[in-house]
């Protein structure tokens, strides 16, 4: 994590009056309050927090003799389990926002078991950890009284499945609105967004539609959180069946994009891309990485050979079905090694928030071991104009070790690219290229993928040692 201000409180911990999150000699702790101390002690003995552990839904914790940043306030400290790479939902695809909506139902309907419910809804307080989504907010849970309604049933409906309706019924794009809010998309935004139809669909007339309205009705006066404002266990369990049944019925198909299937449709023959993971896999072999993002990754078919080396790796593309095709392949394998992301890398994720530090760009959660960047510089060169010198130093603040694939003008590809726009690109050239790029790599080495012309580069930064 990045956006530690003084006393290293993190930067999106300081809402929460039950305790923050900080950071000593780079390792995370909890500050629990004693304002939290009776929901904690209720957590630990109720049972629910080792059931949630063993079933993978909640990040472990040990309890720890460290100082208290602010001891005053200072019931316990705790150090939680760190999760790799921190994402946000608007960088997650379908199938991640939609297991993500899932777990924190089921981690509701356990938490009442346990005589507890969920405060907090909010996606941000899921991260995807070991390959799964899991619950990183251990102060999220209050003890539940009978009678109360769901406080964080607004927050749901906001943070999953309003985005999950539109990127179902509307367009999968429409998750980018998660960007704008990040307190979740409006009500009032997604019922207006959604087709005529969702009206017959009953999780959705109820929990958006409806929803929405009677958010409209209550302007002036304090919105109530649930559906109504004395609700017994019972109900509330049927209310999440409700929002559970509805959240499983949403389904997107990832066919539809266009780079879903790029290496089935690509120019290159399958002796060439298997001469091209050769070339991946000794690369790889030879600096050793321990963490890797692969830029443009598409379906992720080069990540699993850095995951197959025993790295952990971050699959990055823009097309939301590429992503989705990668996903479901890591879910289905239990990959815990590689985490598919939406990204785009002409405008990637800023930092967000608060101060702009709440939510961390997407250069402060490097730099990485290594980069791929492969079959990625003509589409930044050309179709994002984008000269060769600044695509150079921006890679060279990602990662320590590039493993980068020129696509020479004559490559198909490029070609393809050029019939639909006029020809200004008198630089890109390979000569160029190795100028560029040597003004901030030592290029270690470099050979020709077979039957393409294409070349694959090793570079590290001079300040590297391997």
């Amino acid at each position: 994590m990045s956006g530690s201000p003084a006393g290293g409180i993190h930067a999106a911990s300081f809402r929460d009056p039950s305790g923050f999150v900080f950071t000593r000699d780079e390792v995370l702790y909890r500050q629990v309050n004693q304002a939290y101390r009776q929901h904690l002690d209720l957590l630990l003995s109720s049972g629910l927090y080792e059931r949630l552990v063993e079933t993978g839904q909640l990040i472990p914790h040990e309890v720890v003799d460290v100082p208290p940043p602010q001891p005053e306030r200072a019931y316990r400290i705790l150090k939680p389990e760190p999760v790799r790479f921190v994402s946000y939902p608007y960088e997650w695809c379908f199938g991640q926002l939609k297991d993500a909506a899932l777990t924190t139902l089921a981690i509701q309907s356990a938490a009442l078991e346990h005589g507890m419910s969920l405060k907090d809804a909010s996606a941000y307080n899921v991260q995807f950890h070991r390959g799964r989504p899991i619950l990183i907010d251990t102060l999220s849970f209050e003890a539940y009284r009978e009678g109360q309604p769901w406080v964080a049933y607004r927050q749901f409906c906001q943070h999953f499945l309003a985005p999950l309706a539109l990127m179902a019924h509307t367009d999968v794009r429409l998750g980018q609105l998660l960007r704008v809010y990040l307190d979740g998309i409006p009500l009032d935004l997604a019922s207006r967004l959604l087709p005529g139809r969702t009206r017959l669909n009953p999780g959705l007339a109820m929990h958006v539609h409806l929803h929405a309205r009677a958010q409209q009705s209550s302007t002036g006066r304090r919105a109530r959180s649930g559906p109504s404002s004395g609700m017994g266990r019972t109900a509330l369990l049927g209310l999440i069946d409700s929002l559970r049944s509805a959240v499983e019925k949403l389904t997107w198909d990832p066919q539809a994009t266009p780079w879903s299937d790029y290496y089935q449709e690509c120019s290159y023959s399958s002796q060439a891309l298997e001469h091209k993971q050769q070339l991946v896999r000794q690369y790889l072999e030879a600096i050793h990485p321990r963490t890797v993002w692969d830029l443009g990754a598409n379906t992720g078919t080069f990540s699993h050979t850095a995951t197959g080396l025993g790295a952990f790796a971050v699959a990055f593309d823009s097309d939301p079905g590429a992503v989705e095709t990668c996903y479901r392949a890591c879910r289905d394998a239990r990959d815990a090694n590689l985490m598919p992301l939406l990204l785009d890398l002409t405008n990637p994720s800023p930092g967000l928030g608060w101060e702009l530090a709440e939510r961390a760009s997407f250069l402060d959660r490097g730099p990485a071991d290594t980069v791929l960047a492969l079959a990625l510089v003509h589409h930044l060169a050309i179709a994002n104009n984008s000269p060769l010198a600044r695509i150079a130093a921006f890679l060279a603040k990602l990662g320590d070790s590039l493993i980068i694939e020129w696509v020479p003008r004559s490559d198909p590809q490029v070609q393809r690219m050029l019939t639909t726009r006029e020809d200004i690109f008198d630089e890109y050239t390979r000569e160029a290229f190795e100028r560029a790029f040597s003004r901030h790599f030592r290029i270690t080495c470099h050979s020709e993928v077979e039957d393409t012309g294409r070349i694959l580069y090793a570079m590290h930064r001079p300040d590297d040692s391997v």
